[in-house]
């Protein structure tokens, strides 16, 4: 018998660690319509991903932008559908997208394109608490409230599964708290505890007095004196038993250890200090809150914090052309179009390429993954607004670094950029993607208020994207 040591094989093919079992099965399987590569894929999956990206960035569009006027045009649909703007060349040669976004065009080489993500919910805060978290909610109702029966986000799934050093947070998000009505579920820790919800800054970081009350103390209040308080309150709880009888406030004890450990981190400070930052870099991003905000967010994953939520704005908008979130219907004698060439488009074109160049430059981007995506797109059809409504049935997600294929498409809309007519992707598959790229196994499993086991992610990875 021949053994490892004596085999002619590569030793990529050993590393692959086949089986006579596991090749006889392919080879029946076969027969079924499935493959060696097939069955290739399904053995990755289960022994579990391999980590690609050691962080995400993670760019919430708010409001829903349109794809067909942004990443996936349609120069040869009817009028009424294709919009005024025409298609232009990229970097990748087999990508268009629309004349507005000239500078995004040329990083295209560096992105994958998925242009046929998918799913039913048509009210904001039930396709955001999708989007967010990667689970469909129990209703489509623009009265779905937050509640800890439902989903967490994905950066506290992160610091579930990744857990960091208690110096540096593993999940950060800012600016905003988003919200239609009511506060839009999926924002923080949810069912897993407050000691994994998110490190929040609510201070614009576009501000010139820009600062993080949370790292600083009151005048004449050291360090020391804190932590002795600390210790104090420690031994209270200890004899109330307070911390054995309740899971919150073990929670609440664990955020306030890393709020202690921030306060005195030097490389945490240095990390949310932006102004540090040269003019010339800051420039580059523009001066608004959401440009800041994503350097601010390369600035963290520089540091070492595992999963950035930047959110574009705290509301739908969609009225105004210099503040608000992308829900472009027309109303109140509004209209889309100048809207989003005045404030949307620039923006975009602005903030999103300085981001990734700047990862590049700087050689964080292969391991850290950007994800730009609102939580549906809008209606081929223009309305008699002159318009675009809401449309969860087709949209496109851009995806950058931490280990995906550059200037890639997966997927496509049909002729209209109605529906998917190929290879179509759900949210839940999009959240499987991130936590295998991050190596995490899609399928752990995380127990909700009632103890009952959950899969952190419904779907499959995205494997045509992996590079």
């Amino acid at each position: 018998m021949t053994t490892r040591g004596s085999s002619p094989a590569c030793a990529g093919f050993h590393a692959m660690d086949l089986t006579r079992r596991c090749l006889l099965k392919a080879g029946g399987l076969g027969l079924l319509g499935l493959t060696l590569p097939g069955l290739l894929r399904a053995e990755a999956i289960r022994r579990g991903p391999r980590p690609r990206a050691r962080s995400i960035i993670f760019l919430f569009q708010f409001g829903g932008p349109s794809h067909i006027d942004m990443l996936d045009p349609k120069p040869d649909a009817p009028d009424g559908i294709r919009g005024p703007y025409k298609p232009i060349a990229t970097s990748a040669p087999e990508i268009r997208i629309s004349e507005r976004l000239p500078r995004l065009a040329k990083v295209m080489n560096r992105v994958t394109l998925i242009r046929s993500m998918h799913h039913e919910m048509k009210n904001h805060n039930s396709a955001s608490y999708y989007a967010l978290t990667g689970h469909a909610p129990p209703l489509d109702d623009i009265r779905l409230r937050d509640s800890l029966e439902l989903f967490p986000a994905y950066g506290s799934v992160v610091d579930r599964f990744l857990p960091q050093d208690a110096e540096v947070p593993a999940f950060v998000s800012f600016p905003h708290v988003i919200r239609d009505g009511s506060v839009t579920p999926g924002q923080h820790a949810s069912f897993l505890g407050k000691s994994h919800d998110p490190f929040f800054l609510g201070e614009d970081p576009a501000s010139p007095d820009f600062r993080l009350p949370e790292l600083s103390l009151p005048a004449g209040l050291t360090l020391s004196r804190v932590e002795k308080r600390r210790e104090i309150q420690r031994l209270i709880d200890r004899q109330s038993k307070l911390l054995e009888a309740s899971a919150e406030a073990r929670g609440l004890d664990e955020y306030y250890q890393r709020a202690i450990a921030m306060l005195s981190s030097a490389r945490v400070r240095e990390a949310f200090n932006i102004s540090a930052e040269a003019e010339e870099v800051r420039a580059r991003y523009g001066e608004s809150t959401f440009g800041q905000g994503c350097l601010l967010a390369r600035r963290l994953v520089e540091a070492g914090v595992r999963f950035v939520t930047v959110y574009f704005s705290n509301s739908i908008g969609g009225q105004s052309k210099t503040s608000g979130g992308w829900d472009t219907h027309g109303f109140n004698n509004t209209r889309m179009f100048p809207i989003i060439e005045a404030y949307h488009l620039p923006m975009t074109d602005i903030v999103l390429p300085a981001l990734i160049e700047d990862l590049d430059q700087r050689g964080l981007l292969d391991d850290t993954l950007v994800v730009w995506m609102g939580e549906f797109g809008r209606t081929p059809k223009i309305n008699e607004n002159a318009s675009r409504d809401h449309w969860p049935q087709c949209y496109t997600t851009l995806l950058a670094g931490g280990g995906v294929k550059r200037g890639h498409v997966h997927g496509a809309s049909d002729a209209r950029g109605a529906f998917p007519a190929t290879d179509p992707v759900r949210p839940d598959d999009l959240a499987a993607t991130m936590y295998y790229l991050l190596g995490i196994d899609p399928h752990e499993e995380v127990r909700d208020t009632a103890n009952r086991p959950l899969l952190i992610a419904d779907g499959e990875p995205v494997l045509d994207v992996v590079a």
